[in-house]
């Protein structure tokens, strides 16, 4: 890995529900498909989520010495696509751009960094229509007589492995009759006749487009080969979604499709299931407003990428005080560019965590011990003092946070509404003159005005600092 020692890694495959030592199918290289975004309205908090768990696998398998190829996928072509144009009185090319470029605003925001290729259903239909092609001349798929087309599942054997589901237990829940069309009730399309004023390409089958799983079986395969490492995504696509991938892609390519599944695990709201409906449903945009982006990555890395995470205002602040702490560690110290010398104990400790099916708690934890031997440091004036914030500041960069200024953290920066710095400054200003002055009252009264705008003063004996609460 890079001529760097680590111990292997290990990544809990969703298929065999087991940790598993990761091998690539290529020495130090890794190919990752992760499903993105259905663009249809702004991310929420559980697609953010699934940005910052798999930004924070790319970035270590980097830093391990991994030549990665990352794709995540952009759908731009459903249902829920075509129903919010029609309701908005607008194209559908118009929708996906807007929403497009809010979520790639989103991911700036929270230092997610782009993949290496982000494809779209809408420029992979020729691949999309010639899968389809080969898995009808194979047998697992069939064209019904009103235009759409459909993959039978019973062909495939091995159907529900990835998610344990039986076929039996789930004809038995099945809706029958409803599409008649269909051989059997679990089949599932593969291509959608087209509908009356809705968008449509042209394909042996007639006009339509196509159906959602089967787009991401042509992009992953056209970008990254009929067998690849690493296939990731949200907790809710396990069943249908990526079962429904391997049936397609395995029939087409007769390969394996994916040596490993990850699933990051879902987001809940005070203990309860996000949904609208629940009316706790909360936008990336939408906490932004309140909390800096900074923390809201904090507060996502805080728990390891598949386990249950529960989004609350308790949540948050501790995650606010975490990372106060962290960056009040490294206040001050004239901070090296790049990496500079590093202490290799915490490298060790903290590539070791991150081995183990990238365990970002434990860390983190390896991120607080060395913030504690770094402000006994600071009290001693020791000369490894530098070393210790390097190494910080290094490590904490692979989880994607601790890279502003520590003043410009705690002022702040980039959190949208409120005062601006020029006006906090000229505050503390008057409020400075007020004290001269013994004018007590407008002291308070200042330091009033700005506590409810969640500035934070810090009297001393070197005059008034401040920071965003």
């Amino acid at each position: 890995m890079g001529g760097k020692a680590m111990m292997p890694l290990k990544i809990f495959n969703t298929e065999s529900a087991k940790k598993e030592v990761f091998t690539p199918i290529e020495a130090n290289k890794v190919r990752m498909y992760v499903c993105g975004m259905t663009v249809y309205d702004y991310c929420h908090i559980g697609h953010a989520r699934v940005m910052v768990g798999f930004d924070v696998i790319t970035r270590f398998l980097r830093h391990a010495g991994y030549d990665v190829t990352y794709i995540r996928n952009i759908t731009d072509v459903d249902d829920k696509i075509f129903n919010r144009a029609a309701e908005n009185k607008e194209s559908f090319e118009a929708l996906t751009s807007r929403f497009i470029d809010a979520m790639h605003e989103d991911e700036r925001k929270l230092a997610v960094l782009p993949p290496d290729q982000e494809p779209r259903a809408t420029a992979h239909m020729p691949q999309i229509i010639d899968m389809i092609k080969v898995l009808i001349d194979k047998g697992f798929a069939y064209a019904a007589d009103n235009g759409d087309v459909y993959y039978a599942i019973d062909k495939f054997d091995g159907y529900g492995r990835l998610s344990k589901k039986n076929t039996e237990d789930l004809l038995a829940g099945a809706r029958v009759g409803v599409e008649s069309e269909k051989r059997n009730p679990l089949d599932f399309a593969l291509w959608k006749a087209a509908k009356t004023g809705e968008a449509s390409w042209n394909s042996p089958w007639g006009a339509g487009r196509p159906g959602w799983h089967i787009e991401c079986s042509a992009m992953s395969t056209c970008c990254l080969g009929n067998t690849f490492d690493i296939h990731g995504g949200g907790p809710d696509l396990k069943f249908p979604h990526h079962e429904n991938e391997i049936a397609q892609s395995e029939g087409a390519t007769g390969q394996t499709y994916v040596n490993y599944w990850m699933h990051a695990g879902a987001v809940r709201v005070n203990k309860e299931k996000m949904s609208k409906s629940l009316g706790n449903f909360f936008t990336i945009r939408e906490v932004l407003e309140k909390y800096s982006a900074e923390v809201v990555r904090y507060f996502l890395v805080s728990s390891q990428y598949r386990s249950q995470i529960d989004y609350s205002e308790g949540s948050l602040a501790e995650a606010q005080v975490a990372l106060d702490r962290i960056y009040q560690s490294l206040r001050g110290l004239e901070l090296e560019q790049g990496a500079g010398d590093l202490d290799e104990r915490y490298v060790e400790r903290f590539n070791a965590a991150m081995c183990d099916d990238f365990n970002t708690p434990e860390a983190l934890a390896v991120l607080f011990d060395l913030v504690r031997e770094l402000n006994v440091a600071r009290q001693d004036k020791a000369a490894n003092c530098l070393v210790l914030a390097n190494t910080l500041r290094e490590l904490g960069g692979i989880l994607g946070v601790l890279q502003m200024d520590p003043e410009a953290y705690f002022k702040g920066e980039g959190v949208a509404g409120g005062l601006s710095d020029d006006e906090i400054e000229q505050l503390i200003a008057d409020r400075a003159q007020a004290r001269v002055d013994k004018e007590w009252a407008e002291s308070d009264r200042i330091r009033d005005v700005l506590a409810e705008q969640g500035i934070v003063l810090d009297d001393s004996k070197g005059g008034t600092s401040w920071r965003r609460g």
